[in-house]
């Protein structure tokens, strides 16, 4: 049941409004200010000091790979007293309070007209092990992109604060994601006079390349017996991740997540509705699979209170629910991530997808805009038909031979309103509701005329004689829909285009275990000119820094496509090949390219800001002024194209201009440090937006700029979501040797030499050009072959990471990140196991107290067939550090078992507190289990110190016995860093 007394307590502590902002609330007006709160928080510990190449994690249905992100394996057990910033929210109706500090979530909802906390308030930041890079935390709203769960969920976001004319108050939250730096913004306002959570989100692909993206926004409500998710009512079925499986909804027709909820229902009724927290035992997703409706949302009956979501369905036909499930095992989890606020769902509202993984394009430069809306609703039950003004509970009874209707409305602003029942014939029944309000529930109970039906009746809202909201009987069609399936291989696949879009659909949907080239390399087999697997092939090279490679790739791709006509009607193959030449250092061909691929509309704002780029670092600052007006006159929304214009301006002397432009502009890019760089010179803290912000002005020729910036990321702090010391020293040499200061450009590297590398992994083009000039410049410079080494790595260019790092250790780089990087790849690559342990031997002399070398060594033995002995001998060698980690805790208490001191291991086991990691549970309990068994001991309960329960269903097979990964794995915990498959 909702404790009602603990929710009021909750809206007790929000702080009062401010006294300077008092005239604008009294008004009537929504507020918006900064005051920093105090809650008790469970630090997450420092990231690993090595980069984690972990291309067999599977993640939300698609790939867990983290890299370039520093990843944490462990949360303190004690809490401690935290200042957090929050940005607090306040209108009539609703108080918000956002923690920017935490991925701009919004933290808490409470509804002031009902006393309800519409959104799960979090009394604790207590992370669990669940996110892509570790750390994540329940409650609130966490706003996930490009992909789920958002990569920066743990990580600061910049943030502004709006209070409009209109009455409305806006915090803005953006950042750049860590893997691709797109750019994301989110608005989280609140109107004057309405209850509803606007969210206006503006994504930005501020990259010369297209990108894939998600968008869910993922809503925890606090749940009970009696908690109740809803969606609308033509919704007939529900699928899991990737559609892989679908069941019957409300109630479940068939086993789901293992769980045979029919056989259920017979011994319990209603056991297999799955729209009930109460009856859902395992952790389940459940995603809607088609509804012509915009709504959806949670009730909770105890309360009489919930929340409905409402987006424009056309975009945003997401719409899912998530539990930990209502059982021991769930339990343990809701343990894990609150201290006494109990279990939530997440209701989850996706905006261009509608599954996980579902990705789609964002092109170069390219921005969406849109909005999300939630609002807390009254007793009305759940609802039936919502828009963003008002929703409605209908039933509807004939039992009785004549019908009768009993209608609960709600709405989320003042509103004078018709309320009425139609049907073919016109009005039956109407009633007057003068000045609803937020909080009001209004009801018609009536009985209508004879031969009114059921299926005829459309009850509505009518104001001002436009109506509202109308609700009628869903007519759904109940065809049982797809389900997906498993690719066959290339040789068993027909026509050279299934292989194509094949190949297409594993990179979109970023496949964790499966490669797009077998199906390309078929194509090619079978039609050595196709022009889309070429252009395919040579994104990818180009992608991966071997520009050869892609120029003669998109080369093949022109050459079939210009066969019979020059003048294409799809002209992206000329835009790739300028960006090739571009990296190559042929700007002439670029342009060329460039200004052919302009030909087409589709690729014509990508390719002419590229140009302008050009001619703006070429001094020709007129014809790129020239050439970038038109491009935003015709309605280019990029704010690259916006920024350069800006500068070319300046540089005309047109200040004026470019001061209305810079004013304008602002208005609408509300978060954006080069807008903000050239308004106020206001620099970002945060080492990886200084880089960005250095980079855009080296692109729009402002070396000195570019370099000042540089030199302060050169100083930028060493934080848990990265580090840029060294490579900012390598960019800024880069940039130095174009101007012809060799020297000066010398003495920069020998500063990223001796730069603090810690948590230093670089990621990007600029990166690796920069890096492969320093390496050219001075072959014995071992820490930029270490950072090169790196990023090859992670790009799938194994052998030459293994070339680079080789090449730093015979260089004298004496580091452990390098011995353990080589270890790695001598094992993966090489397939040398004697010079993998001979590597992972030096850096742990080099670093004795990395506990995570410790485990990998101890990972590396067991692959390599040592000897259960000796590995346990090393470990209690290291007693301390195997205490350190849950992991090594772990193993050590099954090589205990193998060693007949099962007892020990027992007692090993049940003295430390365990923190699983979200898909590889049940290790401890195994290890328990297994202690256990060899003492004779019967399968037990397992204590709470252990920190997971057993599970109610099997989760499916990951591995065959074949060997084969299955298709739809969700987990492969055993294989995350040390597997034999070549390069990707």
């Amino acid at each position: 049941m909702t404790d009602t007394k603990t929710t009021r307590q909750h809206a007790a502590l929000l702080p009062e409004v401010p006294e300077p902002l008092r005239a604008r609330s009294e008004a009537g007006h929504a507020v918006a200010w900064l005051e920093s709160v105090t809650i008790p928080t469970y630090e997450p510990d420092e990231p690993a000091d090595h980069p984690m190449y972990l291309d067999n994690r599977v993640y939300q249905g698609s790939s867990g790979r983290v890299y370039p992100m520093p990843f944490v394996e462990g949360v303190s057990r004690t809490p401690v007293p935290r200042v957090w910033q929050a940005v607090h929210i306040d209108n009539a109706y609703v108080r918000l309070m956002v923690l920017p500090e935490l991925g701009g979530r919004i933290h808490s909802g409470y509804d002031k007209t009902t006393g309800y906390d519409f959104f799960y308030r979090n009394s604790v930041i207590k992370p669990a092990l669940v996110g892509l890079d570790g750390p994540w935390v329940s409650g609130g709203v966490e706003f996930n992109w490009p992909q789920h769960h958002r990569p920066a969920t743990y990580f600061p976001t910049e943030f502004t604060i709006d209070l409009d004319d209109d009455g409305s108050a806006t915090v803005w939250c953006g950042d750049h994601d860590p893997f691709a730096r797109m750019h994301g913004t989110h608005g989280i306002r609140l109107h004057a006079d309405r209850s509803v959570v606007e969210i206006l989100a503006r994504l930005h692909n501020r990259t010369s390349e297209e990108q894939t993206f998600l968008w869910w926004a993922n809503a925890a409500v606090r749940v009970h017996d009696e908690y109740q998710s809803f969606f609308p009512q033509d919704v007939r079925y529900v699928a899991d991740h990737a559609r892989r499986a679908i069941t019957a909804f409300p109630r479940a027709d068939r086993p789901y997540y293992g769980v045979d909820y029919q056989e259920r229902a017979k011994n319990l009724p209603g056991a297999d509705r799955i729209d009930f927290y109460r009856n859902i035992p395992v952790p389940t997703s459940y995603m809607i699979v088609d509804t012509d409706e915009a709504f959806f949302g949670g009730y909770d009956h105890a309360a009489g209170a919930g929340v409905v979501h409402w987006a424009d369905r056309r975009i945003s036909p997401g719409k899912k629910q998530w539990t930990w499930g209502n059982s021991p095992f769930g339990h343990a989890w809701d343990r894990h991530l609150t201290d006494e606020d109990g279990p939530y769902v997440e209701l989850m509202a996706g905006v261009y997808t509608d599954n996980q993984p579902d990705f789609s394009w964002l092109q170069p430069g390219e921005v969406k805009r849109f909005s999300q809306f939630w609002y807390p609703i009254p007793g009305i039950g759940v609802a039936h038909q919502a828009t963003a003004d008002a929703a409605v509970h209908v039933d509807v009874d004939s039992s009785t031979g004549s019908t009768r209707v009993d209608a609960a409305f709600a709405v989320t602003r003042p509103t004078d309103a018709l309320l009425r029942a139609r049907d073919t014939t016109g009005t039956v029944y109407s009633e007057r509701a003068e000045r609803m309000l937020p909080g009001d529930v209004v009801r018609i109970d009536a009985k209508l005329p004879a031969g009114v039906s059921a299926s005829s009746i459309r009850m509505e809202l009518v104001e001002n004689g436009a109506v509202v909201l109308q609700w009628k009987l869903a007519d759904a069609d109940d065809e049982e829909p797809w389900s997906a399936t498993e690719p066959p291989r290339p040789e068993d696949i027909d026509s050279v285009d299934e292989l194509y879009l094949t190949g297409l659909h594993l990179v979109q949907y970023r496949h964790p275990t499966r490669s797009p080239m077998p199906y390309w390399t078929e194509a090619l087999r079978r039609d050595p000119g196709d022009a889309r697997v070429h252009l395919a092939l040579a994104k990818r090279e180009y992608h991966r820094g071997r520009y050869q490679s892609a120029r003669e790739h998109a080369e093949a791709a022109v050459a079939r496509l210009t066969v019979r006509n020059e003048n294409l009607r799809n002209t992206e193959a000329y835009y790739v090949l300028g960006l090739i030449l571009a990296r190559m250092g042929d700007d002439d061909g670029a342009l060329k390219r460039f200004g052919k691929a302009g030909w087409d509309r589709t690729w014509a704002v990508a390719a002419g800001f590229e140009s302008a780029c050009i001619l703006t670092r070429r001094g020709e600052s007129e014809q790129a002024l020239a050439d970038l007006e038109p491009l935003i006159a015709h309605g280019a929304e990029d704010p690259r194209a916006t920024a350069l214009r800006i500068v070319l301006l300046r540089r005309l002397g047109r200040n004026a201009d470019a001061a209305r432009t810079l004013e304008q502009v602002r208005t609408e890019s509300r978060v954006d440090d080069l807008l903000d760089y050239l308004a106020d010179g206001i620099r970002p803290v945060d080492g990886g937006l200084l880089v960005d912000l250095a980079l855009d002005l080296a692109a729009f020729g402002e070396t000195d700029a570019a370099l000042a910036v540089l030199d302060e990321a050169t100083m930028s702090p060493i934080v848990p979501s990265g580090s840029v010391r060294p490579l900012a020293h390598y960019l800024r040499a880069q940039l130095l040797e174009q101007l012809g200061l060799t020297g000066e450009a010398a003495s920069e590297r020998r500063r990223g030499q001796q730069a603090d590398g810690r948590w230093c992994f670089p990621v990007g083009l600029s990166a690796h050009d920069a890096l492969t000039a320093a390496v050219a410049a001075d072959p014995s410079d071992g820490v930029a072959r270490l950072l090169l080494g790196m990023l090859l790595y992670d790009n799938g260019r194994r052998g030459e990471a293994v070339e680079q790092w080789d090449a730093a250790i015979a260089a004298g780089l004496d580091d452990a990140v390098l011995y353990r990087n080589a270890g790695l790849a001598a094992y993966n690559v090489v397939e040398d196991d004697d010079l993998a342990w001979r590597h992972y031997e030096r850096a742990r002399e080099l670093a004795p107290r990395d506990a995570r070398l410790l485990l990998e060594q101890d990972l590396l033995a067991e692959k390599l067939g040592h000897s259960s002995e000796s590995r346990l001998e090393r470990l209690e060698l290291n007693l301390d550090l195997v205490a350190s980690r849950d992991d090594l805790a772990v193993r050590y208490a099954v090589l205990l078992t193998e060693a007949d001191r099962a007892d020990e291991s027992l007692r090993w086991l049940e003295s430390r507190q365990f923190q699983p990691w979200e898909g590889g549970e049940g290790l401890v309990l195994a290890a328990w289990d297994a202690a256990r068994s060899a003492l004779g001991m019967p399968q037990g309960e397992p204590p709470l110190s252990l920190g997971e329960k057993r599970p109610e269903a099997v989760a499916p097979v990951a591995v065959h016995d074949d060997g084969q990964t299955d298709y739809f794995a969700t987990s492969l915990p055993e294989n995350l860093l040390f597997h034999r498959r070549g390069s990707l």
